[in-house]
């Protein structure tokens, strides 16, 4: 028999989950775009969401209404409308970065599959967004890799894309002289940083820096489908996200500079990340470019 006091709370709890339906029955809106949010930042917000979402392009903040509207607040105007709206970096650009900040991050599919859906809508093809994933597996590894492919495949389903390009996604692109290509790559987009970076191993583990010649950039780095700037401010938000690659996130600073990308887009590309990666992760980021950007500085 359970006790007196547990039918008490039993009786109050449920007194409670009435209320609280009946008044978020009669706060329940038709369109989020309704709610009392008079602030510019959540305008601008909005108007950003609905060019990356879509047509659903609320669904994750009505989600939250009935539980966190706080925070749903707080994505549309911190996210969306003080961060993703700046104009140093294009929309289509940053929606890119946060495909593969996401998916380097391995433990946000549900917000993966929304923006695969974004980088779609903004004018993304199937196959550079596939580009861009396996790209992934340099930095984050195959099960990422993999994984993101998934959720991929997935959206393509949805929207009908799955057919358009299947073969082209197959097709191996490998080079028979897989070091000389990724050689010739490195040093065209590090300047002989990277370089530095494989003669370290030299006494340690020179396996591990062919397998970083032939495989991260004779194979995946020099493929076709996405030009230079684009994959290396992917790479930025990538090695910002995971926040574990902070010598590798300077190369990477670096070659995004030599292949024309401008300061500016690098820091945008590292600030966007505090809203998908958190505040140290872009702190720490901006530590990095800092310290890369003094010393370039210093150079001239």
């Amino acid at each position: 028999m359970r006790n007196l006091a547990d039918q008490e709370c039993d009786t109050l709890r449920r007194e409670y989950q009435l209320e609280r339906s009946q008044l978020m029955s009669e706060q329940k809106t038709d369109d989020i775009d309704t709610i009392d949010h008079p602030s510019d930042r959540y305008e601008r917000g909005i108007a950003i969401l609905r060019q990356v979402g879509g047509a659903n392009y609320d669904a994750p903040i009505r989600a939250l209404q009935d539980i966190a509207p706080a925070l749903g607040r707080f994505t549309v105007e911190f996210g969306y409308g003080d961060v993703l709206s700046r104009p140093a970096l294009g929309l289509k650009t940053r929606q890119l970065c946060t495909v593969a900040a996401l998916a380097a991050l391995g433990n946000a599919a549900p917000q993966l599959r929304y923006h695969i859906h974004g980088a779609r809508n903004v004018g993304w093809s199937p196959r550079e967004i596939v580009e861009i994933l396996i790209l992934v597996t340099v930095y984050a590894g195959f099960p990422a890799a993999l994984n993101s492919i998934s959720a991929a495949r997935e959206v393509f389903e949805q929207r009908g894309d799955a057919p358009d390009g299947t073969e082209a996604f197959l097709e191996s692109t490998t080079a028979p002289d897989r070091y000389e290509q990724g050689m010739r790559t490195l040093e065209r987009v590090s300047g002989g940083s990277g370089t530095a970076v494989i003669d370290s191993l030299k006494d340690i583990a020179p396996d591990l820096g062919r397998f970083i010649i032939e495989f991260s950039y004779g194979d995946v780095i020099s493929r076709a489908g996405l030009d230079e700037k684009t994959k290396e401010l992917a790479t930025i938000a990538m090695c910002t996200a995971i926040g574990t690659a902070q010598p590798q996130l300077a190369v990477h600073i670096n070659a995004a500079l030599n292949v024309g990308t401008t300061a500016e887009e690098v820091v945008e590309t590292i600030q966007q990340m505090a809203v998908y990666a958190g505040f140290p992760a872009a702190l720490n980021g901006i530590g990095i470019a800092r310290k890369v950007f003094t010393d370039r500085t210093e150079r001239l």
